[in-house]
């Protein structure tokens, strides 16, 4: 991490276990959200497919990532093959979902703590609070943007579109 400029330097695991290169996104606009499948925030699943669907086809520069993560109470308890099927089949989401990985502590996934220090949360404090906190990515890699759990999905668009509209 110490040599990491920007999000695109990170290479997270996909839903197979294989790198997914951030790389390949350079130059989009994406949002990223540490998501659980049994959370009180779950719902925000049905949000976030309605903003990549209501965004994407005029930005097709746009991505939404989302991260399950299963430290916050243990509601992400299930295989990555269960969580891509829960995520299909109960809100059809069509946005990439990779695999299951820690957003805070000793084996936290590089690119959450590069994330975290690169825009602190409330106080300056970079752990993630909760499930479905969300960051922003700006074209040019740079966290734009970090909003809590209780952030919903339809709040960020105004966001996303003033990102969308900078080249």
């Amino acid at each position: 991490m110490a040599s990491a400029t920007s999000f695109y330097d990170f290479k997270p695991k996909d839903k197979k276990g294989k790198e997914y290169p951030l790389a390949d996104l350079k130059g989009k606009v994406v949002l990223v959200v540490n998501t659980a499948s049994k959370c009180g925030f779950t719902p925000q699943f049905e949000g976030l497919e309605k903003l990549y669907k209501e965004v994407k086809p005029s930005h097709p520069d746009f991505e939404i990532i989302g991260v399950p993560c299963n430290q916050f109470g243990s509601q992400d308890p299930g295989t990555d093959d269960e969580i891509q099927n829960f995520c299909q089949v109960n809100y059809g989401v069509s946005f990439p979902v990779l695999g299951k990985t820690e957003v805070n502590g000793k084996n936290v996934e590089p690119v959450y703590e590069w994330m975290k220090s690169s825009k602190p949360g409330l106080m300056g404090l970079t752990r993630i609070k909760w499930n479905f906190e969300k960051f922003l990515i700006g074209r040019d890699g740079q966290v734009v943007q970090r909003w809590a759990s209780t952030s919903k999905p339809e709040s960020l668009k105004a966001a996303i579109e003033e990102q969308l509209k900078k080249k």
